[in-house]
């Protein structure tokens, strides 16, 4: 009998006979590591606990042996030691106290709501063409740009612009602007207060963020104007700092939150259009008209150990990363004329490769927040091994999916989605949020977010303990994360963005 033994289909072994062909499996290969990896999460996170029982085992055991004499005499020994005794009580009690009077207070968000713009404003593709076309300001070749950048953008038929821009001519006014700021966030802020019953004059914190209007009065004087909001409330109006400033935001009103006891505050984030559509010819400041779209949010928080009970979501950790510093960062999302004097956001074709710059720095700040003891001492072991032994071993990263059960991506557009599903080795679940999210409502800058969170929530996938990432890249730039821990199961909102719509969701993307 004549055999031969030879590697084929990328591992497996076959083994020819006279008689027959037949293939055994590579069983190296076979063996799923992912299993492996996570035995050895599992056994590194809970091996304390399994250290922990044979030694209370031990001391039970010493203590049942104890006889009424043996306590006598111990009873005995702290008599004859009482002002030691009293004096490490006494330093015990008081040590406790500054402990709990000194640490952070916790942050509670008690429900959120996110604007859901009229379906007269949506703008289908052909809508946005024909439109472009009887506008006159765009040639040939911008508007076939625009039509590759929809297509390929993620972005579906139901988006929404503001109502200036469906006017042709478009009315860029400030009074079109003005309608649209209080559109959005009067409308986000009704039905935050109607689902929480809040006054607006127990409000104690105002935070508004919108990066490129920024009238005189305020966007926070018209909410404290329209709301009647008290005299002595704390109101910060946030301008010119991206898609990331609604992290920025919550960070603020959180440490307001750790210095006014018992008070609520609400962050609004938005961004205003009308005034700022791009009326040029220069490609890398049409991406904006194409990608971002009508949105905002408003988030209400609260310091209140008594509302715990009612909140969604426990602030865990906030952490912003700033590579203003860097001049190619810097530059890179920047608001300038062209030499046709016309105004727009010029985006650096260098975007991506800096967005990771920042994504690396804000994850090596995050990671040994949130990363469980198993992927710290993986990662630790990779860096020693590298500096030691100058090997030249990839840098390990670590897997965020053990530290976190959903991730709230930025919808920025379809690359930033792709490269950080791609980067942190996320599967397709983890991203759908915030793909549906670019597909039904677009880019709506700082508040995509929070449409992303209110996706996970209608599909039912919000479970108590579950912690959340919120993640976004800004202007400046600027990469921020917030993380959330769930306080129960949660329900989705009274008026959902998705409430009519999430029964069509996920939707197939072809691309």
């Amino acid at each position: 009998m004549e055999a031969a033994n030879e590697p084929v289909n990328g591992g497996s072994v076959q083994i020819r006979t006279e008689n027959e062909r037949r293939k055994l499996p590579n069983f190296l290969q076979s063996v799923n590591m992912k299993y492996v990896k996570l035995g050895y999460h599992y056994l590194i996170t809970h091996l304390f606990k399994l250290c922990l029982v044979p030694l209370m085992a031990v001391l039970v055991t010493e203590i049942s042996r104890l006889t009424t004499d043996d306590l006598y005499q111990i009873w005995l020994h702290l008599q004859y030691n009482l002002v030691a005794f009293i004096f490490l009580s006494a330093l015990a009690i008081f040590g406790s106290t500054v402990y709990i009077m000194s640490r952070p207070r916790s942050v509670y968000l008690v429900d959120y709501s996110c604007y859901l713009p009229p379906e007269s404003l949506q703008v289908k593709y052909q809508k946005f063409m024909d439109h472009s076309k009887l506008i006159e300001d765009f040639n040939e070749s911008s508007l076939e740009f625009q039509r590759k950048i929809l297509e390929r953008s993620g972005l579906g038929e139901e988006t929404y612009l503001p109502e200036a821009l469906h006017c042709i001519p478009p009315r860029p006014t400030m009074m079109a602007a003005r309608e649209e700021a209080e559109q959005v966030m009067f409308g986000a802020l009704d039905k935050l207060f109607e689902n929480t019953e809040i006054n607006p004059r127990d409000i104690g914190v105002l935070v508004v963020n919108c990066s490129l209007f920024n009238p005189t009065p305020s966007l926070s004087a018209m909410i404290v104007n329209k709301y009647k909001l008290r005299g002595n409330v704390k109101s910060f109006n946030l301008g010119g700092m991206g898609c990331s400033a609604g992290v920025i935001a919550i960070d603020l009103a959180k440490d307001m939150l750790q210095v006014h006891r018992n008070t609520y505050a609400v962050v609004v984030s938005t961004e205003n259009i009308t005034q700022n559509w791009y009326f040029g010819n220069k490609k890398a400041m049409l991406i904006p008209n194409c990608l971002f779209r009508v949105g905002g949010s408003a988030i209400l928080l609260s310091n209140k150990g008594k509302d715990r009970r009612r909140s969604k979501y426990k602030l865990v950790h906030t952490v912003r990363t700033h590579k203003g510093a860097v001049e190619k960062a810097f530059n890179c999302v920047y608001q300038e004329q062209d030499d046709y004097g016309k105004t727009g956001v010029s985006l650096s074709k260098d975007l991506m490769a800096i967005a990771g710059e920042a994504l690396k720095a804000n994850i090596t700040t995050l990671g040994p927040l949130v990363l469980p003891i198993s992927e710290q001492i993986l990662f630790f072991m990779t860096l020693v091994t590298k500096k030691l032994f100058n090997a030249k071993l990839k840098p390990y990263i670590p897997d965020f999916k053990l530290a976190f059960d959903h991730f709230c991506i930025h919808a920025g557009g379809r690359a930033v989605i792709d490269e950080l599903e791609k980067n942190l080795q996320l599967s397709q679940t983890h991203v759908e949020a915030s793909r549906m999210t670019l597909h039904r409502f677009g880019n709506t800058s700082s508040s995509s977010i929070w449409y992303e969170l209110a996706y996970i929530e209608a599909k039912g996938r919000m479970k108590k303990g579950n912690r959340v990432w919120q993640i976004a890249f800004g202007s400046g730039f600027k990469c921020n994360s917030a993380v959330w821990v769930a306080l129960h199961n949660v329900k989705p909102s009274v008026s959902s963005p998705w409430e009519h719509c999430i029964d069509r969701y996920p939707v197939k993307l072809d691309f």
